[in-house]
């Protein structure tokens, strides 16, 4: 065996660990991300960038895989906002992300432990389309992440991929890095003078705050209460689209996908009993 193969084999496999990144503000992440009932800290992370560092999860009791869990909790709070959300995950054996934007499909990447590429190079180019990076400088970086690379492992994919994310306005603050246990990275933001925790306040609240949080004036006419009919067409799909997510999260024990059911389904409940109880003259 080579040197470089002993040196690698001899490294520790990483603990399961999980980041959020929002393109959006603070202000705009903390009631949406409510909506996942789960224990976080959120913090800023560059220009227009929020992180969710999550306190707990079902990876962390063995109940469920990291990277499900992350994706059903990126999807879930991407419905309900007007930007993307990104979540990088990793494990003993693999290590990848889910970029999720709106009612799109999802688009992933994954690296096998050792960095090798078990992805398709299109999620990469839609990776770049959807978060509006330089089609050519960004796109050959990207690109560079998807061919083999004895000496990079799945979280120096990672932390090549936030790279990247830098010229965007991301700056992840110390200690946020990819292969760190859950743990460490929850010390790394405890402390910061900006951080905050996200706690669920009830259903109630919660949805009507975190719809009007994301959505803003331009998206008035989307809301419940807006008494718009697009508010009743918005709802009608959201639980067309929640009812068989949350089927499948239920049928397959998806805690994440579950959450993105169930939240589709309450945004969607919302407001078509608003519509209902409140009809237009």
């Amino acid at each position: 065996m080579s040197t470089e193969a002993t040196s690698r084999a001899g490294r520790t496999a990483p603990a399961p660990g999980a980041l959020l990144l929002c393109r959006a503000e603070p202000d705009s992440v903390a009631p949406a991300a409510r909506l996942l009932r789960e224990r976080m800290l959120l913090t800023r992370a560059g220009e227009g960038w929020t992180v969710l560092v999550p306190e707990g999860g079902p990876w962390r009791r063995g109940e469920e895989p990291v990277d499900r869990v992350m994706t059903g909790w990126a999807t879930a709070l991407a419905v309900g906002a007007p930007w993307p959300v990104l979540a990088l995950w990793w494990d003993a054996d693999r290590g990848g992300y889910t970029l999720a934007s709106g009612f799109r499909r999802p688009v992933g990447y994954v690296w096998l432990a050792n960095g090798t590429p078990a992805g398709q190079d299109e999620a990469m180019r839609t990776f770049a389309a959807r978060l509006a990076l330089d089609p050519v400088l960004d796109v050959q970086s990207l690109d560079h992440l998807t061919k083999p690379d004895p000496a990079a492992d799945a979280p120096a994919r990672l932390r090549g991929l936030l790279a990247v994310l830098t010229r965007a306005g991301l700056d992840l603050p110390a200690g946020l890095a990819p292969g760190e246990p859950a743990d460490r990275l929850r010390d790394a933001v405890r402390d910061r003078p900006d951080a905050r925790p996200v706690l669920w306040e009830g259903p109630q609240d919660t949805v009507r705050g975190g719809l009007e949080a994301v959505a803003g004036r331009r998206l008035t006419p989307w809301l419940p209460w807006s008494g718009d009919p697009k508010a009743l067409a918005l709802a009608l799909a959201q639980m067309t689209a929640g009812l068989p997510l949350a089927a499948w999260g239920l049928r397959h024990r998806s805690g994440g996908w579950l959450t993105a059911g169930t939240l589709l389904l309450a945004h969607g409940a919302l407001g078509v009993s608003y519509a209902l109880a409140h009809p237009r003259d």
